[in-house]
């Protein structure tokens, strides 16, 4: 299930920001402000669902579902093709956030 959270999560997330990148960089019209702060307020929402004792934990534990939601993001919006390295990359931080979500605790 926190994987999933963690999904949905990156979607909120990339998408309010892509709202706001593209109001700058793309000159798109100022209302596109408003669904992108409703699309980070429902991400930081989400985090909050993340069964952790710890904030920062499930903050660094996210890092690495971002990472890869960010490369889905490139592939499927922007239709550029994520590299071997990208694909690397990402399977690296895939690890470390489950090791840090999921690690056993004293």
């Amino acid at each position: 299930m926190t994987y999933i959270i963690y999904a949905f999560a990156a979607v909120f997330e990339i998408s309010g920001c892509f709202a706001f990148w593209a109001w700058l960089k793309l000159e798109k019209p100022l209302w596109w402000l408003a669904p992108g702060m409703v699309s980070l307020a429902l991400f930081a929402w989400l985090l909050t669902l993340v069964p952790s004792e710890a904030a920062g934990r499930t903050f660094a534990a996210y890092g690495g579902i971002y990472i890869a939601a960010s490369l889905a993001w490139l592939w499927l919006i922007e239709a550029r093709v994520p590299d071997r390295y990208d694909i690397g990359g990402a399977l690296i931080c895939l690890a470390g956030a489950s090791l840090i979500l999921f690690g056993p605790r004293g």
